[in-house]
């Protein structure tokens, strides 16, 4: 392992190669959309999307229209443990899976906000090489931390070694500088701790240490020198008992500070007024929240059977094989966002993510996949969205239903192959399709203006596209030149044009599908984490394959992927 000037870089084979994704456009289906039959709140969001499709082209797809707006992102990605899952193919190759990630994660990280955070959770079978691709995307100083989820309450008497009973959660901000979780709201165990013993007129409060430590900071550094702090004195107690601070520690407090807090009625003996001192802390001027901790117990958060149990009210013939409580999902959506504020999960899975943000007032966007996009996700957000899904948060927020989902698909590739090999538009493509793909490949926003028909999108309140699949003549392009006017710009996108176009200064006329053969790969459709050449599992080393697989490396072998390629 060796350090570039700047950062520690991961690299595996294949890194350099990047797909040049198309940037699809989204097609809605009414019949899949699903929305309450009637307003519950004033609050509530019926604009959120589940789309399904592979998740690299969808996120290409969000791109244009929600860079810098989402506020939280929470994946669950494939966790590549080489073992086949029913509804995911979970044993990628360490450097397909890096790649894949990488792919993933790049865009991720262009839809968050400034002030947003992006949060994955993984097991230890990638989670040191995921730590140093975020370190990559992100950038080292921006990680926040790693969260210690309990996801098992018991240990797995076939485990060969040890008994995983946790996943990691890395958070990484946006921006760290600014990013700033909220607190979780104070339990009843939490104010529980507040008493009154003494009837004190302001109310409940608990008692603190009145001494910190003499041996760090500059008060320590200080002690270190002269070994004297002016912390450092005799306390009489009501009851005439004399105390000073035990060796390597002073009192909180100056003598000063120390008389006029007790003065105030801050600082506690016990009731026989023997006690050592101690500083009394009020419920009334506590923060609001509690900071939270990087260990989430499953007491906390649930684990994974509490979350099967929640699925199989959705689905109980077909229960998803790994899906996270909602408790979890309440947790890092209650840390990251406030209400109204948009979340995103690119491997949505079982549907916990949008169910929990729905339930909490958040907008959220979903996209999977897999089948189970309409045997899991779309029956249980028809429940929450009912009222009927009283499982999981529900009573815990006082869920009572309404809102509503858009479900759209991908759309085709824009660029297919004629019956003689030659690349043309895609017939399946309508003038309205054609019209916003050309948008986003350009980088225009499509906002037909429904008077006048060459502005089909624009880039700036002047520059402004119109797609044709029309022959331009130089009369047409003559027209349109004196409409556009001299203070506009037009790029035209069309089939073909018979003049000199160079005559036009504000005009750009360009032929397709021409102008964008190069610009993506056409026509492919899957970028899934999906099962190339599975790596056997160490247990079944010795057992005969199940499925094709890649020859055993010998000793002297290089392998595939190596701690090594680290630089």
């Amino acid at each position: 392992m060796a350090r570039s000037n700047t950062r520690l870089e991961l690299t595996w084979i294949g890194k350099e190669n990047r797909p040049k994704l198309e940037p699809r456009i989204l097609i809605e289906d009414p019949e899949k959309s699903y929305h309450a039959a009637h307003r519950v709140t004033d609050n509530d969001l019926f604009d959120n999307r589940l789309i399904f499709g592979d998740n690299l082209l969808a996120l290409k797809a969000l791109e244009q229209e929600f860079t810098g707006k989402v506020k939280c992102i929470f994946i669950d990605p494939p966790y590549n443990t080489g073992s086949a899952f029913s509804h995911y193919d979970d044993g990628v190759e360490h450097s397909l899976w890096l790649s894949l990630m990488r792919d993933r994660l790049e865009i991720l990280r262009r839809l968050l906000s400034e002030d947003g955070s992006i949060w994955i959770t993984i097991d230890d079978n990638e989670c040191h090489y995921l730590k140093i691709l975020c370190d990559e995307v992100f950038g080292r100083t921006n990680f926040v931390s790693n969260c210690i989820w309990q996801k098992k309450s018991s240990p797995q008497p076939n485990a060969v070694w040890l008994s995983d009973s946790h996943d990691h959660i890395l958070v990484y901000a946006k921006a760290k500088e600014i990013w700033r979780p909220n607190m979780l709201p104070r339990s009843a165990e939490a104010d529980a701790r507040y008493k009154n013993p003494d009837n004190d007129s302001r109310g409940v409060w608990t008692s603190g240490d009145c001494t910190i430590s003499l041996t760090g900071g500059q008060r320590g550094a200080q002690f270190a020198r002269t070994g004297v702090s002016e912390n450092i004195y005799e306390i009489q107690t009501p009851s005439g008992r004399k105390v000073s601070p035990p060796p390597g520690t002073c009192w909180r407090f100056s003598k000063d500070r120390f008389e006029e807090l007790v003065a105030e009625n801050r600082i506690y003996f016990g009731k026989s007024g023997n006690n050592v001192p101690r500083y009394k802390r009020f419920l009334s001027e506590v923060q609001e929240g509690i900071v939270c901790m990087t260990v989430w117990l499953r007491t906390e958060v649930s684990d994974n059977q509490d979350a099967k149990r929640e699925v199989m009210v959705f689905n109980s013939k077909d229960v998803f094989a790994t899906p996270k409580p909602e408790k979890l999902l309440q947790r890092i959506i209650a840390l990251a966002t406030n209400p109204g504020d948009l979340v995103l999960d690119s491997f949505a899975g079982s549907g916990t993510t949008g169910a929990v943000a729905h339930k909490m007032g958040r907008r959220w966007i979903m996209v999977e996949l897999g089948e189970h996009c309409h045997t899991h996700i779309i029956p249980r957000l028809k429940k929450v969205i009912d009222g009927e899904d009283q499982g999981g948060i529900s009573k815990a927020v006082n869920w009572q239903g309404g809102g509503g989902f858009r479900y759209y698909r991908l759309g085709p590739s824009l660029i297919v192959k004629d019956a003689w090999g030659n690349p043309v538009i895609n017939p399946e493509f309508n003038a309205a399709m054609l019209a916003e793909a050309m948008c986003k490949l350009e980088g225009f926003t499509f906002e037909p203006n429904p008077d006048i028909y060459w502005q089909q999108g624009y880039s700036s309140e002047a520059d402004f596209i119109y797609v044709t699949t029309q022959m331009m003549t130089a009369e047409m392009l003559t027209r349109l030149s004196d409409e556009v006017g001299h203070k506009r710009s037009l790029l035209i996108c069309c089939g073909a044009f018979k003049c000199d176009v160079n005559q036009f200064a504000n005009l750009t006329v360009k032929k397709i599908p021409l102008t964008v053969l190069q610009k993506c790969e056409w026509g492919r459709d899957d970028y899934s984490l999906e099962i190339r050449e599975l790596p056997m599992r160490p247990e079944e080393v010795q057992a005969p394959p199940q499925r094709p697989g890649k020859k055993k490396a010998q000793d002297n072998e290089p392998t595939l992927f190596d701690l090594d390629t680290l630089k």
